[in-house]
């Protein structure tokens, strides 16, 4: 089956250039010779082990598992070109910022029609709100990362520094430590990897970079929020409050190790992922809510987070939904996951809270109960945010000015301006009716 994409004026949301040929009513059962056989692309750790728990436990599906390099490293192409040739696999792996532009290729099934109210009611809203476009849904999430703050609680404790619970006392914060440690800064911002660190914090304060709700794509990379949120970032950058680093970069780490850096704001899964690559950092960091801009008016972006798809090239549809589903919502598919190494990942089923709590050791934060934190955090995302149509080349467009913003050549605000004025192209080559304001 091929997709078709419907090019015209009319053509303003996901599901206008959605396939046509590929309905979500589609079935399938196990034949007489023994079990349907679904084949899983992933690059999430721990997957062939979530395979391993549901090929023990089930008898009428089995999977064929395929680790598949993360997608910044290939893993995108890969099922890109798949999906091309016509053979992409039952179910994939597809990060929320990545989907809208595997939807618009018709990559993904409409599943809108096949997923019970009994699973939709299990998951939390505002991660079923981000694989849902137009009322129609495209993938089941399996994890969303409200952020968060990490923070060297033994540095802010010998000098007395509050821990912020606004973004005015996080300024003050990063004043007080710079005075006390001169060496040492409260947070870094990101070049590599900083739009989306970006967009996480500008979805906060209340912007919309995406909106399709005026029958075209409007695209606001500078709205007054993400104003906001560009002048504050620069003026710690101007007076020297934070450090400009590529995220995940070696240089960044010995910070972090070192406490030169004695701050992350990132999603929820960083906090194993520092246990993980920061071993010697036990006892000393704590996690606490995200400032907020009105703490009258709490409100919260996310980083990271990953969704799962049936292909539109899928023979079996119904079982791959059904593995899906048990991916997304079985507490033995995430003790199966955890059992394979250290994560932190917010489940978007609630109930699977105390699942994770119970399987993760959390001795490195002082026994804080971390995923207790993450689930009132989770309950304050907006449902404000929708990501575009390309955000691949958004963020490489982004990132790319960020880098001079750091090193004096340019501004926040201004990389994000030439990551929408880069971006357009690629909206409009879809066919894609795209305004501005």
């Amino acid at each position: 089956m091929r997709s078709t994409r419907r090019v015209g004026a009319a053509l303003f949301t996901i599901l206008a250039v959605l396939m046509t040929g590929c309905s979500a009513s589609g079935s399938s059962t196990s034949t007489r010779n023994g079990p349907v056989h679904l084949t899983f692309w992933s690059a999430l750790r721990g997957s062939q082990e979530v395979v391993d728990e549901f090929n023990r436990t089930h008898t009428k599906i089995k999977v064929d598992f395929e680790q598949v390099p993360s997608g910044d490293q290939g893993g995108w192409a890969k099922l890109s070109n798949a999906a091309r040739a016509g053979n992409a696999p039952d179910v994939a792996t597809i990060e929320y910022p990545q989907l809208p532009s595997y939807a618009i290729d018709g990559v993904p099934r409409d599943i809108t029609d096949m997923v019970p109210d009994s699973v939709r009611r299990k998951i939390l809203p505002q991660a079923m709100d981000l694989t849902t476009f137009e009322g129609r849904t495209y993938a089941l999430p399996v994890d969303i990362e409200p952020m968060v703050f990490l923070y060297r609680k033994d540095l802010f404790t010998k000098h007395d520094i509050a821990v912020p619970k606004t973004w005015a006392e996080f300024e003050s914060a990063a004043r007080e430590l710079k005075k006390a440690e001169p060496r040492s800064r409260i947070a870094s911002l990101f070049t590599m990897g900083g739009t989306l660190a970006m967009a996480g914090l500008a979805w906060q304060a209340g912007a919309q970079w995406y909106d399709t709700s005026d029958k075209s794509w409007t695209v606001s990379m500078d709205d007054a929020p993400t104003r906001k949120v560009a002048a504050y970032w620069q003026r710690l950058v101007d007076d020297d409050l934070v450090r400009v680093e590529p995220s995940s970069s070696q240089q960044w780490r010995a910070h972090l190790q070192s406490g030169e850096t004695a701050g992350w704001l990132a999603g929820a899964w960083a906090a194993g992922s520092m246990m993980a690559s920061t071993p010697g950092g036990k006892g000393k960091w704590a996690i606490a809510p995200f400032p907020q801009w009105d703490p009258d008016k709490p409100s919260l972006g996310t980083q990271g987070g990953s969704t799962f798809m049936v292909t539109k090239d899928s023979q079996h549809p119904k079982e791959a939904l059904d593995f899906i589903t048990w991916m997304v919502t079985s507490p033995d598919a995430l003790k199966a996951k955890l059992a394979s190494g250290v994560s932190s990942a917010y489940p978007t089923v609630p109930d699977l809270v105390p699942v994770a709590r119970k399987e993760m050791d959390t001795s490195y934060y002082g026994g804080q109960d971390i995923f207790g934190l993450f689930q009132k955090q989770a309950e304050l995302i907006s449902t404000r945010w929708k990501w575009g149509p390309r955000m691949v080349s958004t963020t490489s467009s982004g990132d790319d000015g960020l880098a001079r913003a750091g090193v004096g050549s340019g501004t926040i605000i201004g990389a994000l301006r030439e990551a929408q004025k880069k971006t357009l192209p690629d909206l409009k080559s879809l066919g894609l009716s795209v305004t501005t304001r």
